[in-house]
């Protein structure tokens, strides 16, 4: 099988940790300053963010977006 996606920084990085990751980071409050989505303003939690963003996928670019930016140096 060959690497489909070499040069990609979120490859074999599952969203699960995409979110608690940048939640880790930011808080709750400053992500949803930061991406202005209600999963992050009202009641946000982990499980209600993901639902939301497998749907959206407005959202979950700049979701993915942010968290290349914040840990662009480490990734894994």
């Amino acid at each position: 099988m060959n690497n489909e996606q070499p040069h990609n920084p979120l490859h074999g990085i599952t969203l699960k940790v995409v979110v608690t990751k940048l939640v880790e980071h930011y808080g709750w409050e400053q992500l949803a300053s930061i991406i202005d989505i209600n999963c992050f303003k009202t009641n946000p939690s982990i499980n209600s963010s993901l639902k939301f963003l497998r749907r959206t996928q407005w959202a979950r670019d700049n979701v993915d977006k942010l968290y290349v930016s914040t840990f662009s140096n480490h990734t894994k």
